[in-house]
């Protein structure tokens, strides 16, 4: 875990972004740009349609087990700090699993914890990010683990990742 030897990510450019793609008709929107109703109380602000990030977790009120996630996120341009302030977060699914979520486009850190890996587990395939104040995208597919009647597990979580539309997991 965290180990700084070993081998990372090849930086692969994803090409621009492209324009924001409409809603699934059965999607649960959890943010929409005007409000954070769907979250539990945090110290994350809606500003200009955005959710900024504050220093405490930001949990949804409802709970998922399986499920498919959409997160965009833009880590600040020309950002003067530390490495680890710029945007480090994370997707955590299931209280067990981090899909992280750092600004890894010019910032060097262990493989098992640049964005797109799920933390301290496994690095992204490439290094897909675009540079700060550009949008960023993961969809996430998420398989929760399935356990039998005496708790033994049968079939352990899993999980498909695209990172700016590159496929960085799938486990």
């Amino acid at each position: 875990v965290h180990d700084p030897d070993r081998p990372a990510p090849k930086r692969v450019n994803p090409g621009p972004a492209g324009p924001p793609a409409p809603v699934p008709a059965d999607a649960i929107v959890l943010f929409d740009g005007k409000g954070a109703s769907k979250w539990e109380s945090s110290d994350w602000k809606v500003v200009d349609g955005c959710l900024v990030s504050g220093d405490k977790v930001l949990t949804s009120k409802e709970n998922f087990g399986s499920a498919q996630f959409h997160v965009e996120r833009m880590a600040r341009a020309n950002f003067e700090s530390p490495w680890y302030n710029q945007g480090n977060n994370g997707v955590l699914l299931m209280g067990l699993y981090e899909i992280q979520v750092l600004d890894s486009y010019e910032n060097d850190t262990y493989p098992d914890g640049q964005a797109a890996s799920v933390y301290g587990q496994y690095p992204p395939s490439v290094n897909a990010c675009l540079p700060p104040g550009e949008w960023q995208a993961y969809d996430i597919v998420f398989r929760r683990p399935r356990f039998n009647a005496d708790g033994q597990l049968i079939d352990p979580a899993r999980v498909t990742l695209f990172h700016n539309g590159i496929l960085v997991q799938d486990s």
